[in-house]
């Protein structure tokens, strides 16, 4: 049941939702910064106020996989739930993803195996690695006694184990089973994380078993807008709660132990999510969308999935070819050469990035009207994000 009308506003959920490109192109933007200071040493431990603000902002930039994954849950909880009757059910939906997943992320690994069988770049991805990332095991590389050669790719496992689980999920229970099922995934992960992380485990993943409650917390807001109770009123309530138990929970992570404190902060990574989801789509709903309707933020919405996919690897290449032909590049302890490293990785990943969106990937994805197609509520959705491992993207 579809609520959500206001008058004057638009309904919440709409065949096209451009606020929600917007989302996707903050989420990438995100994850690039994160990744463009990840490995910068300042050679000065008394730096500038504002260019240690700066990494400190920066260094924030995994918390762009976990709006990746409440996104992810949101939107494919969605095309679930409104196509959950229709015949060709399971067929439609994994047709879909196919097409729009697969093309690039196979392009990636045979990219990887090619640069590791000449040599070209310093680290490598391993075969074991590749092997293992053909069928989405990135994720639990290290338990399998295989380093994780190329971090990004654990969250397009963790999300393509999603898609595994969820659409059985959906199809054989009621909707309050499912509802029953994603708060007991939100409920039990932020323990299960800091038991992992009290015997040493990774604390933040990058197994799937530690790193739902995302998915978790995206699929309870898509049950929710589909609710008899759903209204913009009730949704910009949605996003001062959970804005209220992101505070309740970084309170309470100053009075527990730390591997609790850890799994909280983690936690309410989520929660702000949600309340910023929310917070879109209300926007995007009245006469103030151009707010959330930002044209640059949309492009990098639309090239998020290729983008996520190749920038550590331009991030790679650019480090390796520095060391070898221009040392008066590398990055070093500058934080001007490290900003200007980002300028140069950002306009070659962009590029590369569009072109692949609107050629190599457009191909595949033209090729969904070939097979019958359920009726979807919203836009395609990419694969976000796609996600990472915040500490190792």
């Amino acid at each position: 049941m579809l609520n959500g009308m206001h008058s004057g506003d638009d309904p919440i959920l709409r065949p096209r939702m451009p606020e929600l490109d917007t989302v996707r192109g903050i989420a990438i933007l995100l994850v690039f910064v994160f990744h463009a200071f990840e490995d910068f040493v300042p050679g000065d431990a008394h730096i500038p106020a504002w260019e240690h603000l700066l990494l400190s902002a920066a260094r924030l930039g995994w918390t762009g996989v976990d709006l990746f994954f409440v996104l992810s849950g949101f939107l494919i909880t969605g095309i679930l739930l409104d196509s959950a009757v229709t015949p060709r059910y399971f067929s439609n939906f994994y047709f879909r993803r196919a097409l729009r997943i697969l093309p690039a992320y196979y392009l990636l690994l045979a990219i990887l195996a090619v640069l590791a069988l000449i040599g070209f770049v310093h680290r490598h991805a391993s075969w074991g690695f590749i092997g293992l990332s053909t069928i989405y095991l990135s994720n639990i590389t290290p338990l399998l006694g295989v380093s994780r050669d190329y971090a990004p790719l654990w969250s397009l496992a963790v999300e393509e184990h999603f898609y595994l689980v969820w659409p059985a999920a959906v199809r054989a229970l009621k909707l309050r089973g499912l509802l029953i099922i994603a708060l007991l995934i939100c409920v039990c992960e932020p323990a299960l994380r800091a038991l992992a992380m009290t015997r040493g485990g990774l604390w933040w993943g990058p197994y799937t078993w530690l790193s739902s409650d995302g998915l978790a917390v995206g699929s309870l807001l898509a049950i929710f807008v589909r609710s008899v109770r759903a209204s913009r009123t009730s949704l910009i309530r949605l996003a001062g709660i959970g804005a209220l138990v992101v505070v309740t929970i970084l309170a309470a992570s100053s009075v527990v132990p730390i591997a609790a404190a850890v799994s909280l902060r983690a936690t309410s990574v989520n929660y702000a999510s949600l309340a910023i989801l929310c917070a879109v789509l209300w926007l995007g709903t009245c006469k103030y969308r151009w707010l959330v309707n930002n044209k640059v933020l949309a492009f990098y919405g639309f090239i998020s999935y290729s983008l996520y996919l190749i920038h550590p690897l331009i991030f790679s290449l650019y480090n390796d070819e520095c060391v070898r032909f221009a040392p008066f590049l590398s990055i070093g302890h500058s934080f001007a050469m490290c900003l200007l490293r980002l300028w140069i990785v950002l306009v070659i990943a962009t590029t590369l990035a569009y072109l692949s969106r609107i050629s190599y990937e457009e191909f595949f994805m033209r090729m969904k009207n070939r097979h019958p197609r359920q009726k979807e509520m919203m836009s395609d959705t990419g694969s976000l994000p796609t996600a990472l491992n915040t500490t190792s993207n």
